[in-house]
C-alpha cells in the first residue's frame, strides 16, 4: 500500500466558541491509502489531550507509510497494533490511518462499512446541531439557521450561560435540547445549574467538570434529575469500565480514541456497563463525519454536525433526511466521494 498525507484547511461559517476558547478555522490531516486501483480516505483532527500539534500529526501520519508499504489491508489488526505501539501519543494520525484502512477494505470487498459490520442502516439516530457560545443576538441567528434540526446541543460553561439556554428554550419550546459545558463548571455549580436545566426540559448535560475525577461525576449523577454524559472523561476503551455507575452515558470521538476499531471496543464495553452511547465530532470534513456515522446503528445519540459547520467541505458523505435522521451512504467503504 502507498500512503500519502496532507492538511485540510476547513473554514467555519461562524466563529465556534466553547468554554475553552474560540476558532474560525480547523486544520485536519487527510490520509490517502492506495492499493491497486482502490484508494481509501481517512482523517484525523489533532487533539489537545495528547499535546499534539498540527505539524506533529501530519509528520506521524506520513511516517506510517513505513508500516503499510508491504502490508495487506486486511491485516488491519496487526497494522493498527503496530501503529499504536510506535505512535501511542498520536491518536489523530492513527485515526486517519484506521479510517483509511476501513474505507479501503470496504472498496476492495464492494461493501459499505455498515454492511461489512452487519448493521441495519434503518436504525440510525437523528443528529443534533451544535450552537456555540455567543452573544444572545448571535445565538438567535444560529438557532434560526438550525430550524430544520429537532435536536440542538448548546455549548455552555461560561459566566451567564443560563441566559443562553433560557433564550434557546424560549425560541424552541418543543425541540430536544442537550447541554455541553466542556469542563467549565464545578461540582456544586453543576448541581445548581442542573436544577435549572431540568426545569427547562434539557435531556442531559455533557462533561460539566474536568476529567480525572470519576467520584465527583458520581456525586453529580446522584444529585441531579437529568442525564449525565462524559466526553473528556471517556477518551479511550480503558476509560469506560471505571465510569460504570458514575455517569449515564459516554461520548465517543474517533480522533480521540484512535479510530473506528477502538470506537467499536468502546461501544461494546459501554453496553456491558449499562451506559448510553453517543458519537460526537470535532470540526471535520465528511470523511471523519461519515466514518462515525457508520457506527450509529449501534448507538443512542449522534452529534455529527462538524461538516455542516464549515463552508469548504471537499467531500460528500452521509446524508440527513428531513428530520435530521442520519442516512448512510450505499457506496463501498465509507461511501464518501470528492466534490
Amino acid at each position: 500500500m502507498k500512503l500519502s498525507a496532507e492538511f485540510l484547511d476547513l473554514k467555519l461559517r461562524h466563529a465556534f466558541t466553547i468554554a475553552r476558547g474560540s476558532s474560525v478555522t480547523s486544520k485536519t490531516v487527510l490520509i490517502r491509502l492506495r492499493s491497486g486501483r482502490h484508494t481509501g480516505f481517512g482523517e484525523g483532527s489533532p487533539t489537545r489531550y495528547y499535546k499534539q500539534t498540527d505539524a506533529g500529526c501530519l509528520r506521524d501520519a506520513r511516517a506510517m507509510a513505513k508500516i503499510v508499504a508491504q502490508a495487506d489491508p486486511f491485516d488491519i489488526e496487526n497494522i493498527l497494533d503496530e501503529a499504536k505501539r510506535r505512535w501511542p501519543r498520536s491518536p489523530a494520525a492513527r485515526c486517519a490511518l484506521d479510517i483509511a484502512l476501513h474505507d479501503l477494505i470496504g472498496k476492495i470487498t464492494g461493501l459499505p462499512l455498515w454492511k461489512y459490520w452487519g448493521l441495519d442502516p434503518a436504525k440510525t439516530p437523528q443528529t443534533s446541531f451544535t450552537i456555540g457560545i455567543d452573544t444572545l443576538e448571535m445565538v438567535r441567528k444560529k438557532v434560526a439557521e438550525a430550524q430544520r434540526f429537532p435536536v440542538l446541543k448548546i455549548k455552555l460553561g461560561v459566566e451567564g450561560d443560563m441566559d443562553i439556554i433560557k433564550e434557546v428554550r424560549k425560541l424552541c419550546p418543543k425541540k430536544t435540547l442537550r447541554v455541553d459545558a466542556n469542563c467549565g463548571w464545578t461540582v456544586n455549580e453543576t448541581v445548581r445549574k442542573a436544577k435549572i436545566l431540568e426545569k427547562l426540559g434539557v435531556e442531559f448535560v455533557e462533561q460539566p467538570i474536568p476529567p480525572g475525577n470519576n467520584a465527583a461525576l458520581k456525586r453529580i449523577k446522584d444529585r441531579i434529575g437529568i442525564g449525565l454524559m462524559t466526553d473528556e472523561s471517556s477518551l479511550t476503551p480503558e476509560d469506560i469500565v471505571p465510569l460504570a455507575g458514575c455517569v449515564d452515558g459516554i461520548n465517543i470521538k474517533l480522533t480521540k480514541c484512535g479510530g473506528l476499531r477502538d470506537a467499536m471496543k468502546m461501544v461494546h464495553l459501554a453496553r456491558g456497563c449499562g451506559l448510553k452511547i453517543m458519537i460526537g465530532c470535532m470540526i471535520e470534513s465528511s470523511v471523519m463525519i461519515t466514518a462515525g456515522a457508520h457506527l450509529t446503528p449501534l448507538l443512542d445519540y449522534a452529534d455529527l454536525d462538524g461538516h455542516i459547520l464549515i463552508t469548504n467541505d471537499p467531500f460528500k458523505g452521509m446524508g440527513l433526511d428531513r428530520n435530521a435522521k442520519i442516512v448512510l451512504p450505499k457506496g463501498p467503504g465509507l461511501g464518501v466521494t470528492k466534490r
